[in-house]
């Protein structure tokens, strides 16, 4: 009989360390950093590998947030994938919770399957090798134990937890003796030296009832504040989500701390596979750079960059062309309305920035110029005072609200393709290079009712361009 196999994307990390790639609006997993997928999407693919031979491969239940839900399923649906289920983290409280969302949600309707649970944001070069190592790991929990794969380190590594690993046995994979926290230099050295320390990838498969078991038996608070938070859900298609109050009153707490740490000498079953293919979190632009291809010089480069007379940078041009004379060491991220330059060494301090950012509650801290939307989205191409300039995409079949503004009024060009306009009590037809006229408060909608996308230049005028103006009447996508 095959095992069932559910995997499971945890997909709302916000990746403050890829900034300014990655914002809190549109995060490090949905990127593209090389080739013509994002991390999501690789992680997706290389999940549905696992299946057949023995295994039966469900479609992929995806843990993330509700503002990135909809970024969840184009991607998805990219791919020609429908997932099992979206759950919705009403607010982030680690991955202990979201793990016990993911289990209360695979134990519906008297299933219990083998959860293979991965993050959203890494890469792997060798998926042969992953698949199999994954394979080995769903026999270790189809048997009830929990299985965890431990990454074969490449070099000392100060930025990862590590796993150390029992002597083989005669049968079986290797028992887990012991997760450490993150090493210092020469402890990390160490390790490596010593044979039977891995990193700690933070993947992890076991059955739905072993995870819900486990989290009862060592932090019975997490577990019973997820039930509750479970039995208030609301279902909406493919979305789950549980009761916001009843979840923001979890406690937040990661996998390692809740459970796995606790697993080795209580008498669960935890094995360690190992895990060689590449693996690499890309949790900072050294990360990136370490993965990236690079030219004799070993400098990586992506987008319209000129490089010459430097050694080991990382330049990544969004929006125009960057120049980079002379530089040893350094990394260069150019977006339309932010530039990173930062010592290679110094790639894991770029979170100082993003916190900053924060505090002055600054834009580029969450949102691209480029802003996507459940419709398309928008770019604010330029502005000044009492006017903005907006290039606006709308997807076939999509619509925006029905909304109005109280301080601004608004101009639309069709630049390519369909648009239904309603402009107050009027439905009208535009093709392209015609334009309509929305005065200050006058109910409107957009909608793209042809085959092909939709573009518009929208140039708004008035005392107040902000976002918050705006007053929805009928909503596709349940905003308020």
């Amino acid at each position: 009989m095959n095992i069932p196999v559910l995997p499971v994307i945890m997909a709302g990390g916000s990746g403050t360390r890829l900034w300014p790639l990655s914002r809190a609006g549109y995060p490090k997993q949905f990127l593209v950093l090389s080739g013509n997928t994002s991390l999501f999407q690789q992680a997706t693919s290389r999940l549905q590998a696992v299946g057949g031979e023995g295994f039966d491969i469900a479609a992929p239940m995806v843990v993330g947030n509700e503002e990135h839900r909809f970024l969840v399923l184009d991607q998805m649906r990219e791919l020609g994938v429908e997932p099992a289920a979206v759950v919705l983290e009403p607010v982030g409280r680690n991955t202990a919770p979201a793990l016990a969302l993911a289990a209360l949600q695979a134990l519906q309707g008297d299933q219990d399957p083998v959860l293979v649970v991965t993050a959203a944001d890494q890469t792997v070069t060798d998926e042969p090798a992953f698949v199999e190592a994954v394979r080995r790991a769903v026999r270790v929990a189809a048997a009830g134990g929990i299985a965890i794969l431990g990454v074969t380190p490449e070099r000392p590594e100060t930025g990862y937890g590590y796993i150390r690993q029992e002597a083989a046995g005669d049968t079986g994979e290797p028992r887990v003796a012991q997760f450490v926290e993150k090493p210092d230099a020469a402890t990390a050295a160490r390790y490596v030296a010593d044979g039977h320390y891995f990193w700690n990838a933070g993947m992890f498969v076991l059955r739905a009832s072993t995870w819900m078991a486990a989290l009862d038996r060592f932090r019975p608070d997490i577990a019973g504040a997820c039930r509750a938070a479970w039995a208030v859900r609301s279902t909406d298609a493919r979305f789950v989500r549980p009761g916001k109050a009843e979840f923001a009153a979890v406690p937040s707490e990661s996998v390692d701390y809740a459970v796995m740490e606790k697993c080795p000498g209580s008498g669960i079953d935890i094995r360690m596979v190992a895990l060689d293919a590449g693996w690499n979190d890309l949790g900072s632009w050294e990360a990136v750079w370490q993965v990236a291809a690079k030219d004799p010089q070993d400098n990586a480069h992506v987008g319209d960059a000129i490089v010459r007379d430097s050694r080991n940078t990382l330049v990544h041009a969004t929006s125009r062309l960057v120049g980079v004379v002379g530089l040893q060491d350094v990394v260069v991220i150019e977006t339309p309305d932010a530039v990173l330059v930062a010592d290679r060494s110094r790639s894991q301090d770029v979170k100082h920035i993003v916190a900053q950012l924060t505090a002055e509650k600054r834009e580029e801290q969450t949102l691209h110029r480029k802003v996507h939307r459940p419709w398309g989205w928008y770019d604010s191409i330029d502005a000044g005072p009492r006017f903005q300039v907006k290039r606006i995409m709308v997807k076939p079949g999509a619509s925006l609200s029905l909304q109005m503004h109280h301080h601004r009024a608004e101009h639309w060009i069709v630049v390519s393709g369909t648009a239904e306009v309603t402009n107050g009590d009027q439905v009208i037809l535009l093709s392209e290079n015609q334009s309509t006229y929305i005065p200050l408060g006058q109910t409107h909608r957009l909608a793209n009712p042809g085959k092909v996308p939709l573009e518009i230049i929208e140039v708004q005028s008035g005392s107040y361009l902000g976002e918050d103006d705006i007053v929805r009447f009928q909503d596709t996508y349940g905003r308020g």
